[in-house]
């Protein structure tokens, strides 16, 4: 924690002469790059996997007509044609998966009153006027909605709105385009869930930025943007 804190830090004081008091916040941001471009060829893999799993449409489509009366068959059958053609149905989640740390890392950074045994000074770092270490909760008590701190969580809802707008469409479009499913009413095992829930993912942001650390709450809105464009890009 106090290494991490210390190259925050640096960095912030690299960046001050162009962001001024934001200079932390910029840290995060080029952070969150960062880690986007470490899990991005998993992000082409998983691509290339939705690509696979669509052009095995027509091979699962006979399977149904094969087994479509004894529906754990068919399950077995296109896990095991899945295996075969070594096509992971879950493969998307990973480069989610693995932000977790980082995410999780930047989160207890911003949310603890000392590091190392001596006083967290990067709480005392800002987005313009609102504290990277404060919440939502704290800018409506300082100054509400429309004061200084309430008007950056403004921007930044108006910002995950948008892009979970975007991310939502661009979601429902692949689902239709490139669909997973074995069958009618026979999803591929494990995915179910999945596929409900993957349009709705970038509007979690919108929770995030209300009720976490402000530091924390940037780098789920960098990422989101960031995953809405590069799912943009990839699945063109």
């Amino acid at each position: 924690m106090s290494v991490f804190a210390s190259l925050v830090e640096h960095l912030a004081d690299l960046l001050r002469p162009l962001f001024g008091v934001s200079a932390a916040a910029a840290a995060i941001v080029l952070f969150t790059a960062f880690v986007r471009l470490l899990v991005h060829p998993l992000s082409r893999a998983a691509a290339r996997g939705q690509k696979a799993r669509a052009a095995l449409q027509p091979r699962i489509a006979e399977l149904r007509r094969k087994h479509g009366r004894d529906p754990e068959k068919l399950q077995r059958a296109v896990l095991e044609l899945h295996a075969r053609e070594k096509v992971s149905p879950l493969s998307g989640c990973l480069p989610s998966l693995l932000q977790l740390p980082a995410f999780f890392l930047l989160y207890h950074l911003f949310s603890s009153e000392t590091i190392g045994g001596r006083a967290n000074e990067l709480l005392g770092h800002r987005l313009f006027e609102a504290p990277l270490g404060g919440r939502w909760a704290d800018a409506l008590g300082d100054g509400g909605v429309f004061g200084g701190p309430g008007l950056v969580y403004v921007g930044l809802f108006a910002v995950v709105t948008v892009v979970a707008w975007f991310g939502y469409r661009l979601s429902r479009r692949m689902m239709a385009v490139n669909s997973v499913t074995a069958g009618e009413g026979e999803q591929v095992p494990g995915l179910g869930a999945v596929t409900k829930v993957m349009p709705f993912m970038s509007f979690f942001t919108l929770v995030t930025v209300a009720v976490m650390p402000l530091a924390a709450a940037l780098y789920m809105v960098t990422s989101t943007t960031w995953s809405v464009v590069e799912r943009a890009v990839l699945y063109r």
